[in-house]
C-alpha cells in the first residue's frame, strides 16, 4: 500500500476505531455501547497493526528512545492501574500494559545483544 489515499484512509479507520471504543458510552448505553466499543477496539488495532508494519513507523518504534519510553510509561502506568483501580478491571488494565512494558524491555534487551557496543 504505497499509494497516499490508501494511507489516509488506514489512518482514519485507526482514528475511527479509537474514537468508537473510546466515545461510544456518552452515545449509546447498554448491549450497544459493549458492541460499539469492542468493535472500535478490533478496529483500531487491525488498522493500528497494518499502521505498525510500514517501514518507517517500524523503524521509529524500534528506536531506542522510544523503546525506552514505552517500557517506563507503560511499566508506571500498570503499576498505578494495579494500585488505584479496584477489581478485575484494574488488575486487566495492569497486566496489559505490563505486557506492553515488557514487550518493549524485551526489545531494549534484544538491541543490546545485537550491538553490544553501544551503552
Amino acid at each position: 500500500m504505497k499509494n497516499p489515499l490508501s494511507t489516509v484512509l488506514l489512518w482514519l479507520v485507526f482514528l475511527a476505531g479509537l474514537v468508537a471504543s473510546a466515545g461510544s458510552g456518552a452515545v449509546l448505553d447498554g448491549t450497544r455501547k459493549d458492541i460499539a466499543t469492542y468493535a472500535g477496539i478490533v478496529l483500531a488495532l487491525l488498522a493500528g497493526s497494518r499502521i505498525a508494519r510500514r517501514p518507517r513507523i517500524k523503524a521509529f518504534l524500534a528506536t531506542r528512545p522510544v523503546l525506552w519510553f514505552l517500557f517506563l510509561f507503560n511499566g508506571a502506568v500498570a503499576a498505578y492501574c494495579y494500585l488505584m483501580v479496584d477489581g478485575t478491571q484494574g488488575l486487566m488494565a495492569a497486566v496489559m500494559m505490563g505486557l506492553v512494558s515488557v514487550g518493549a524491555g524485551s526489545g531494549l534487551i534484544a538491541a543490546r545483544r545485537r550491538n553490544p557496543t553501544v551503552s
